[in-house]
């Protein structure tokens, strides 16, 4: 059996789009902005399989991603599994989220086992406290804006446009150095994706927008709709010497963006304690589940 796995070009926007638009999916991986920016480090490519659209990523070991659309979604898992089967390779399923898996366990009773990651958890929160940031839990913030603002009386929030998109590269450059990137690693690839955001981000569909303080850019922000009632942002950098940097450009790209939206995804931590802390300090309403599912050891190849 052969499917016609495609790497992700510009010119794939609009048939990735017509699926996620049938079947909208909350994970943060699953946007077109997304896949594209990530495609080249996480060796991923794709394919309309009977009528839906799935993932391939053959970084680590090969899985797929669950079937997205409105056909038949056992007729597409039955030919995955034949093409896993064909590979000699076992069935892996990856990024699902606890509605999809439910959904296979309908068709497929008892046959499929799913592993919850925790460093993959996407942190949601409530749009309207990110912008208001009340209550208790969240005073520490509000306190790092104030400051911020009696530091930088003259700081103003800009939408990123084709005038200033150059100065929040030369910021990314910047934060590249200072977090000492690598040729090669996460740190390097972060940057790439994220100089590739800023230069493609119209025809991604990217909103953005920046903190300017000082006469300098000293934060930006780069994010999409995600879903129905959803926002998910992607890019953050800011100097963490500036303190309030962060939670000034967090709050601020909340108010200007994500008004409308319900819910802001601020993607996963990967399993970074000090990323986690800082995510966790914002008082998620819940974090949205994703794992690998596989076949239990009765149906394995």
């Amino acid at each position: 059996m052969e499917i016609n796995w495609k790497e992700l070009g510009m010119e794939d926007k609009d048939i990735i789009g017509h699926y996620y638009g049938m079947e909208p999916v909350r994970n943060c991986e699953f946007t077109f902005a997304n896949n594209y920016l990530w495609a080249p480090f996480y060796e991923i490519r794709y394919a309309v399989v009977e009528d839906l659209l799935v993932f391939l990523s053959d970084e680590g070991e090969m899985s797929v991603s669950c079937p997205m659309g409105q056909a038949d979604r056992k007729k597409t898992v039955d030919v995955l599994l034949q093409y896993f089967k064909e590979l000699g390779k076992p069935f892996k399923m990856h990024l699902v989220s606890p509605e999809q898996f439910k959904k296979l366990e309908g068709l497929y009773p008892g046959r499929f086992q799913v592993e919850y990651d925790r460093d993959a958890a996407d942190y949601v929160y409530e749009t309207e406290r990110l912008v208001t940031l009340a209550g208790k839990k969240l005073h520490g913030k509000r306190n790092h804006i104030n400051r911020f603002k009696e530091n930088f009386p003259d700081w103003r929030y800009e939408e990123i446009t084709g005038e200033n998109v150059a100065e929040c590269i030369e910021m990314a450059e910047e934060w590249k150095r200072q977090n000492g990137c690598a040729e090669r690693g996460e740190k390097h690839n972060e940057f790439c994706v994220t100089v590739n955001a800023l230069e493609n981000r119209e025809a991604l569909g990217l909103r953005g927008g920046l903190i300017r303080a000082g006469g300098r850019v000293v934060a930006f922000s780069l994010g999409e709709p995600c879903g129905e009632d959803m926002f998910v942002v992607h890019i953050e950098k800011a100097f963490a010497e500036i303190q309030g940097a962060y939670p000034m450009i967090n709050q601020q790209f909340a108010e200007h963006e994500a008004a409308g939206y319900k819910y802001i995804n601020r993607e996963e931590d990967t399993g970074a304690e000090g990323l986690r802390k800082a995510k966790l300090s914002y008082d998620p309403v819940f974090l949205m589940e994703k794992g690998m599912v596989t076949e239990k050891g009765m149906y394995q190849v």
